[in-house]
């Protein structure tokens, strides 16, 4: 028995994937898109923007409709 990698956690967890990260990447953006954020701004954003985005999904959406009737006026 391997008592060495038994002992140390860190080599027997399990490692985050590339393609775990893409699909939590392009399904927070269409999080985005549903609340109200156009496509192609969305698209430009940095992963860690579409984080700040929609940590308070409720903010976000007052924002995006404020937005969007202030345009219209």
């Amino acid at each position: 028995m391997a008592t060495s990698t038994f002992r140390n956690k860190n080599e027997v967890r399990p490692k985050k994937q590339g393609a775990a990260k893409r699909k939590r990447i392009k399904d927070q953006k269409k999080r985005l898109i549903a609340l109200g954020m156009k496509p192609e701004n969305v698209e430009k954003m940095q992963s860690n923007e579409l984080r700040d985005w929609l940590r308070r999904p409720k903010q976000t959406k007052a924002i995006l409709e404020a937005a969007a009737a202030a345009k219209e006026a």
